[in-house]
């Protein structure tokens, strides 16, 4: 190490040390995740900084900034660009030291982030689908009106506001046998948190690591880094709106460049798997780029498998949108690899349907997609709880063993998406359909029973299921009775609902829906 690079190193400390971020930041928990440590083999702590007045780490570095501005730069105002969490932290800020903030935005920052920082005072202008194009923005009207911006992440006082995180972890784990963290793990946007905790972590114990984690759609540091020269993304992706940066920061690249020991890529799915990581362990939801840093944690573990050791990841925020949950619980299960789908074709004859099942065996069925569309085959969207990807690849083994041709969709975006949403719509080959929806309580091997509960003398034209963690299940069926037949299928629905079974069902057959969009 060169004598430049121990000044600016020690400098940072002491930056970090005599940082004013306790006027409005609070020193959060630094928490066991004994659930989640228990299954991976690894004692994981999470640093809780969701727990702050705003719901993430970014007051820390704003207050920290703004708090050593003059008090002629404080009376023309500050501007900043976020897509939220840094944005509330500068709002958060300006009131407390009695000044106009004005917040760029871009207009996919979810609305919950908005609205708390209108409720903060902050005057919010919405601009552009990224950070960058805020920032650019907000650049434009920092020079029209004379007002001192304040970045999210490109400042040393922004980063060692920041790098408080790292002293508290160090001062909060204490065991009694003195040992240390053996890794932190830090989510990079712009770099500013990982820049400050990686800094002050290797000025007082270079032997921990500090891993960087991004997101594969949004990984302009890990670039930046290989390159070895700041490099600018043409577009990034928006599930983890928060760290969705273009270009990281020149200082805080220097500073990743000099202190990271690597960093980690992971997708949504990985993410929303962390989310729910997270939830079962404190019973808090956590926003995406919240849960990145666990999700880059558990990457690690398995490529090093790593067993024994004491992990920390930092859970930066928890401002995000409900209605994002719903994405969240539905990919959660496919970032574990707990849940596998495939594209599966059958013989159009009667058992077709049992015989599948019985391949899948004591597994259960998470999801099941079909409509009638050919004479001789019938194409099936299935998804399977697994045990993890070699499952996955064992059961596509299986079924094409046992002729029934397979395809794993598990890492296909599109069906994942889109496709599930799409099998059925309407077929020539759908006749005398009565179109019915069941449920029945949801538990191991409802759904073979149910199958086997169905006449097998009538054919199946249309099935779907879905698990979606309830406690009872929904079915929808179409079955093709010929018009003889109508009387005997009436009194098997009437027999059916009377076993002890808890079959309730409806007849949809004349639902206006059903007629434009199936019928």
């Amino acid at each position: 190490m060169s004598a430049s690079e121990t000044l600016n190193r020690n400098t940072y400390l002491r930056r970090i040390l005599t940082a004013r971020v306790y006027d409005v930041a609070e020193e959060t928990p630094l928490d066991e995740a004994r659930r989640l440590s228990r299954r991976i083999g690894n004692k994981v702590l999470l640093k809780r900084e969701d727990q702050q007045p705003v719901f993430s780490f970014k007051l820390r570095g704003a207050f920290n900034k703004m708090v050593h501005l003059s008090p002629e730069e404080r009376a023309r105002g500050v501007i900043c660009a976020s897509a939220g969490n840094h944005a509330q932290g500068v709002a958060l800020a300006a009131r407390r030291l009695g000044c106009r903030a004005v917040i760029v935005m871009p207009v996919t920052a979810p609305r919950l982030k908005v609205e708390a920082v209108r409720n903060l005072g902050g005057e919010v202008v919405l601009a552009g689908d990224s950070f960058s194009d805020a920032a650019a923005h907000a650049v434009k009207l920092q020079q029209q009106e004379g007002l001192t911006f304040v970045h999210p992440f490109d400042d040393p006082l922004v980063i060692a506001g920041q790098g408080t995180i790292g002293m508290e972890i160090l001062r909060q784990y204490q065991p009694s046998d003195g040992s240390r963290p053996d890794a932190i793990f830090v989510q990079i946007g712009g770099g500013g948190l990982a820049a400050g905790v990686a800094t002050y972590i290797k000025a007082i114990y270079p032997e921990i690591k500090v891993i960087g984690v991004e997101t594969v759609d949004s990984d302009a540091m890990k670039r930046s880094i290989d390159a070895g020269c700041n490099v600018a993304l043409d577009d990034v992706g928006l599930f983890s709106d928060g760290t969705a940066v273009k270009r990281v920061g020149d200082e805080t690249l220097r500073l990743c460049m000099e202190n990271l020991d690597d960093i980690i890529l992971v997708d949504s799915d990985e993410i929303c798997a962390a989310i729910k990581d997270v939830f079962e362990d404190t019973r808090t939801i956590v926003e995406p780029s919240g849960a990145l840093s666990l999700a880059g944690l558990k990457a690690w573990v398995r490529r090093e498998n790593a067993q024994g050791m004491t992990l920390v990841a930092i859970t930066s925020g928890a401002n995000m949108n409900f209605d994002r949950l719903r994405f969240v619980s539905e990919r959660a299960e496919y970032g574990e690899g707990r849940e596998a789908v495939f594209a599966v074709t059958i013989p159009e004859e009667r058992g077709a349907f049992r015989r599948l099942c019985e391949l899948v065996g004591s597994r259960s069925v998470t999801e099941f997609n079909y409509r009638i569309s050919d004479t001789e085959k019938a194409y099936i969207y299935v998804g399977i709880q697994t045990s993890g990807p070699d499952d996955a690849d064992a059961l596509e083994k299986l079924f094409n063993e046992n002729n029934l041709p397979a395809l794993n969709l598990t890492n296909d975006e599109l069906s994942k998406l889109h496709l599930r949403h799409m099998v059925g719509g309407h077929s020539k080959l759908a006749t005398n359909e009565h179109l019915l929806r069941f449920e029945f309580p949801e538990r191991p091997g409802a759904l073979m029973l149910f199958l086997t509960s169905l006449a097998p003398q009538w054919n199946i034209s249309l099935f779907h299921y879905r698990n979606n963690g309830a406690d009872f299940a929904r079915v929808f069926v179409g079955i093709q009775v010929p018009p003889e037949d109508d009387a005997l299928f009436e009194d098997f629905l009437k027999k059916l609902s009377r076993r002890n079974l808890g079959y309730r069902y409806w007849d949809e057959t004349d639902n206006p829906a059903c007629r434009f969009f199936l019928s």
